[in-house]
């Protein structure tokens, strides 16, 4: 892999194409939100708490049902993703809303070039810092979009999950960001038997790595938590052993598999 453009590229042409098979798939459910169901989940929820007329940026939101759904809680929400064939589902689902939310198409590295605001919170959630080779450079930008006294909330997968091969039957990957992570993978995680055979570029980032880039760009870490479930059904040989909450099948509360933190701007 040769440059920044190529990965984008190449991960673009990915998602482009997931959002084809991800509006059909049960997992997204897409009628159920558009009759009102929200797509958010109690990790995020309990972090946002009562965002009405807040200013909210929601940064990698595919095709938009997160920050649709932080609309119909009140806030005032800009939804940015680079995939073209995403953000422009996104704008059509608005319009069929009669939501107020904007979207933008754009890298997040490059979205100082296309906007210029600061907002209350931004929020990023569940499986979006793997397609970012650097967090430093992410985390300046969270820095750059946020107000004085603003809060930035994830919820993401945690890194430890990704050392394992897609069987969870051995560990395959580094803890560490040591190098891309370049794989053909069929499926997605929305649909398994999807016809999609892909080229996708990923990294993985350690929870030091995440956290020290954002002390860097300016940002107090408040809270953090770590949880041994999934609220989404997303990986092979899950069980969901509470409602809501899935888990490994043998590997039950042995590890975690999700963190979310809430961090200030002071």
């Amino acid at each position: 892999m040769d440059g920044e453009k190529e990965y984008i590229d190449i991960n673009k042409a990915l998602w482009n194409e997931k959002t084809v098979h991800h509006l059909k798939s049960d997992f997204y459910s897409l009628d159920s939100f558009m009759q009102g169901v929200s797509t958010l989940k109690e990790p995020e929820l309990g972090l946002l708490g009562d965002i009405k007329g807040k200013s909210v940026l929601h940064l990698q939101c595919h095709f938009g049902q997160d920050s649709m759904s932080l609309s119909r809680m009140g806030a005032i929400v800009t939804g940015v993703d680079f995939s073209d064939k995403a953000i422009d589902v996104a704008r059509k689902l608005v319009v069929k809303l009669d939501f107020d939310t904007k979207f933008i198409c754009a890298d997040i590295y490059a979205l100082p070039d296309v906007l210029d605001k600061e907002y209350d919170i931004v929020f990023t959630s569940y499986g979006v810092l793997g397609w970012l080779p650097d967090m430093k450079r992410w985390a300046r930008i969270v820095s750059r979009f946020l107000k004085k006294g603003g809060q930035f909330i994830l919820a993401e997968f945690h890194p430890v999950v990704w050392m394992f091969d897609y069987e969870f039957t051995k560990v395959q990957y580094s803890y560490f960001n040591k190098e891309a992570i370049i794989e053909t993978v069929s499926g997605t995680y929305a649909d398994r038997a999807a016809s999609i055979e892909m080229l996708e570029i990923g990294w993985n980032h350690n929870l030091s790595e995440v956290f020290q880039a954002l002390l860097d760009a300016g940002l107090t870490i408040k809270q953090f938590k770590e949880y041994d479930h999934s609220p989404y059904n997303c990986f092979k040989n899950m069980v969901e052993s509470e409602p809501g909450k899935f888990r490994l099948k043998g590997l039950e509360e042995k590890f975690p598999l999700l963190y979310t933190l809430k961090a200030v701007k002071e």
